[in-house]
């Protein structure tokens, strides 16, 4: 009898936990999927954004808080690793390759493996699902990044095959610059009955110039699959289906001329912002759920020219079109949000000097009540190069597009001098003008050194092996003749190994995976496994 009622007693214990387990509730599966790369962003880049909502004297972000500190309140942080196949450092192609399919790829390939097979992506498997899908992105949907979630090709330069692997992959929202690689050659004749239609079809608020070497309309063609073409911020707003668009004829506006008009109603050119906005309120539509990339792609370019004013603006770009990804998440349950990069570029950083160290002063603390004055020994920034950087209003790139359209005899050091100057609060020497402009590929110069007034300067040359963008590299000479006074340092015009953050926000079983040290495949994984 004893071990009978000790029988029961064990059974009713054993019901009443499988009672209770029953009653928890169960998180929601996870139907959408967001994924958000930032092109280049780097913890170095993240901490510059940081920097600036933290310490900017007259900084721009409310309270203090970056659309970061906000997915991280309930999510998760990992780091990842983004090497490719047998190489030490990656392209954007090779790595957004693995972050789509999972699988290792070789360097600058799109949609294949390290042996050149081809791999499903995520977009594919989420069509197979049947969800919907999307690519958003501010430089151009052909450009190595989104094309890698939706193409198949040996090469990321083989821009004139990749939108009609874009076709075929059928991704239902595809937003971005780059309409020079869907229109015939013809279309560049102003002449050409092509040419004009487009004028018309846009707006006249794209530039209609053909980037292909054949007589392809690819317009025509996304048309007969059912896209709805769109050209300004107008169009995508009317968009309510499947739809193109496509707003530049290469890449669109640098994160500088976003800021100053952004807010201007008549303004043409939708934000990072608004295609996001619009991709989701298309996509959310099919009750299955959605997969959508976004990419912050001009962080990268701004890194490789070494702007630090540009990628602080790009910076807030990104920040800008998290937030509005977080406002039409929050109180879902449904959705997973990946925040990552695919690599880092250019090595950034704020470091202190022995330039201009700062005076001794008075402090009120009891440690100094005897008199003895504050002396540090550099100068470790003061945060007051923030809101400078943020008062940037061209970037290095349009500073030096001014500066090539002047007449050859115009070309000199002291007017370079005086456009930096005009457009950025870091200032410029003459002489170091010179030294910006001492490059092989200048003619203004044929000696091995040239004379400004009694003074004679000798060529400086970037080091070719990391700063590779030769056509770049007054960009990057200029970033040198400033960084002590922005407090700046960049080891490099090109890509590193750094390994780079994964923010991750959603159910927290589905989150909980994330918060390790990955490598992009183990990442892209990750997100494929999420899709349900």
């Amino acid at each position: 009898m004893k071990k009978f009622m000790a029988y029961c007693l064990i059974s009713v214990a054993l019901l009443s936990c499988t009672t209770l387990d029953t009653t928890r509730p169960t998180e929601a599966k996870v139907k959408n999927v967001i994924m958000i790369i930032g092109d280049g962003m780097g913890p170095q880049q993240v901490g510059l954004l940081l920097s600036y909502a933290r310490q900017a004297p007259h900084g721009v972000i409310a309270n203090r808080a970056t659309a970061l500190d906000r997915m991280m309140d309930p999510g998760r942080l990992g780091i990842s690793m983004t090497y490719t196949a047998n190489t030490l450092v990656t392209d954007s192609a090779s790595s957004a390759t693995q972050l789509a399919t999972g699988k290792f790829a070789g360097a600058e390939m799109l949609g294949l493996d390290k042996d050149g097979n081809t791999q499903e992506k995520i977009i594919e498997k989420a069509r197979r699902l049947g969800k919907a899908t999307g690519l958003v992105s501010d430089t151009r949907i052909t450009h190595a990044t989104p094309a890698a979630f939706a193409a198949h090709q040996t090469y990321r330069s083989q821009e004139n095959n990749i939108p009609e692997d874009l076709l075929a992959t059928e991704v239902d929202v595809l937003l971005s610059g780059g309409l020079g690689y869907w229109i015939p050659e013809q279309a560049s004749d102003k002449k050409s009955l092509i040419h004009q239609q487009l004028v018309q079809a846009t707006g006249n608020s794209v530039e209609i110039k053909s980037s292909r070497k054949d007589t392809k309309n690819l317009l025509t063609i996304a048309q007969q699959k059912g896209y709805t073409l769109a050209f300004n911020n107008e169009q995508l707003q009317q968009a309510n289906g499947k739809t193109l668009g496509l707003f530049a004829n290469s890449g669109m506006q640098n994160g500088i001329i976003e800021t100053q008009f952004k807010n201007d109603t008549k303004r043409v050119q939708p934000t990072l912002k608004d295609m996001s906005a619009q991709a989701l309120k298309i996509l959310a539509r099919n009750e299955r759920g959605f997969f959508l990339m976004i990419e912050a792609g001009q962080i990268d370019w701004a890194s490789h020219r070494n702007d630090t004013g540009l990628l602080l603006h790009e910076m807030l770009r990104f920040n800008d079109t998290l937030n509005t990804v977080l406002d039409w998440a929050a109180n879902r349950q449904d959705t997973l949000i990946i925040v990552t990069a695919d690599h880092e570029t250019g090595g950034f950083g704020f470091s202190y000097s022995a330039e201009n160290i700062p005076k001794p002063h008075k402090l009120p603390g009891g440690a100094f009540a005897d008199g003895t004055l504050f002396q540090p020994n550099f100068n470790f920034g003061n945060p007051e190069v923030l809101d400078k950087l943020y008062a940037q209003r061209l970037s290095y790139r349009d500073i030096f597009a001014q500066f090539d359209a002047l007449p050859k005899q115009q070309q000199t050091p002291l007017k370079l001098a005086e456009l930096v100057n005009r457009y950025t609060e870091f200032k410029i020497t003459e002489v170091q003008a010179v030294k910006i402009l001492a490059t092989e590929n200048n003619p203004f110069y044929k000696a091995g050194h040239v004379s400004l007034g009694e003074k004679t300067v000798s060529k400086m040359e970037v080091n070719g092996q990391f700063f590779v963008n030769q056509k770049e590299n007054r960009e990057n000479l200029l970033a040198q003749a400033v960084a002590s006074s922005q407090q700046a340092v960049w080891a490099t015009g090109a890509h590193t190994s750094t390994p780079v953050y994964v923010f991750v926000s959603g159910p927290e079983r589905t989150m909980r995976p994330f918060a390790k040290i990955l490598h992009h495949t183990q990442l892209g994984q990750l997100a494929i496994d999420a899709l349900h």
